[in-house]
């Protein structure tokens, strides 16, 4: 493959500053936010071959005054190299592996959506190396696919065309063409007030990895369930969700709440699945709230 997958000019041109750093033979498209000597934050991204580190940037970037953030683009999505396979193990072990690139014993796991899938598989995977967690919209199983689609159903605000909704949720995108196209068409749902030219704008800014979603979506999900193993996770955890979520909804918080011990939750009533963006100031007073309580500042 080539070394610098295509993206769209709007993507190259809202995340040009970044540096490659290659981790475990997949070259990463990474950007180091905040004072070197802080406590670091990792931070991953959601929806594979869809999301990238500009989401993460433009939320946990706001604690950067404080905090060493850690942003990237996973393998298969963004800017990154899409070599080897795109599984929850080789995911974790990439965060493990931009972990000791900077030299922390121990970080802060951030992650919303898809990329809070990830940041509870990596606290099992390695878990003397997690201070705390923060998720936002996420679930602990693949039991939000079925109430996302009985959601998308029952929305009043645009109807969706439920083959094209099946074919991206079960990761059977034909190309990246394809994948843009299902996009556009459930992104309508995402937002707690629907604005249909800022939907346009975010499909075409977006990064389109069809190989990474379609891994995700038809070999990963279907056998994804961390409930049995939450208890384990004994580090604070702070669980964020917008009210109106339609792809993982507050029952799935509500779940992760219950299993994890030392977790607690907020929701955020005018939020759908981004209270980061949707209520950023309230959203990030209760971040930096909880990390000044858990794991504080050292500036």
């Amino acid at each position: 493959m080539t070394s610098e997958p295509e993206v769209s000019p709007e993507f190259a041109a809202a995340t040009s500053d970044h540096q490659w750093v290659e981790i475990n033979g997949n070259r990463l498209a990474v950007e180091v936010l905040g004072p070197e000597d802080a406590p670091v934050i990792i931070t991953h991204h959601g929806a594979p071959g869809l999301g990238s580190r500009a989401e993460p940037r433009a939320s946990f970037g706001r604690l950067a005054d404080e905090y060493r953030v850690i942003v990237f683009d996973a393998r298969g999505s963004g800017q990154s190299e899409g070599n080897g396979t795109f599984s929850h193990e080789q995911w974790a072990a990439d965060i493990d592996g931009l972990r000791e690139w900077v030299g922390a014993e121990k970080i802060v796991m951030a992650g919303g959506s898809y990329g809070g899938f990830m940041t509870m598989e990596y606290a099992l995977r390695y878990p003397e190396r997690v201070a705390a967690i923060v998720l936002r919209d996420t679930s602990a199983d693949n039991s939000n696919a079925h109430l996302a689609r009985e959601n998308a159903l029952a929305s009043d605000r645009v109807s969706i065309d439920m083959e094209k909704f099946d074919r991206i949720d079960l990761g059977q995108v034909r190309d990246d063409e394809d994948l843009k196209d299902c996009w556009r068409e459930i992104l309508p749902l995402y937002d707690f007030v629907y604005d249909p030219e800022a939907v346009e704008r975010k499909v075409e800014a977006t990064p389109y990895r069809y190989e990474a979603h379609n891994y995700a979506f038809s070999v990963n999900l279907p056998a994804y369930d961390l409930k049995p193993r939450l208890h384990e996770i004994g580090v604070p955890t702070l669980i964020t969700v917008g009210r109106a979520d339609w792809i993982t909804p507050v029952s799935c918080s509500e779940v992760i709440a219950e299993l994890i011990p030392n977790s607690e939750m907020v929701v955020f009533e005018k939020s759908g699945h981004s209270p980061q963006i949707e209520e950023a100031e309230a959203w990030t007073d209760a971040v930096r709230t909880f990390l000044h309580r858990v794991y504080p500042p050292t500036i």
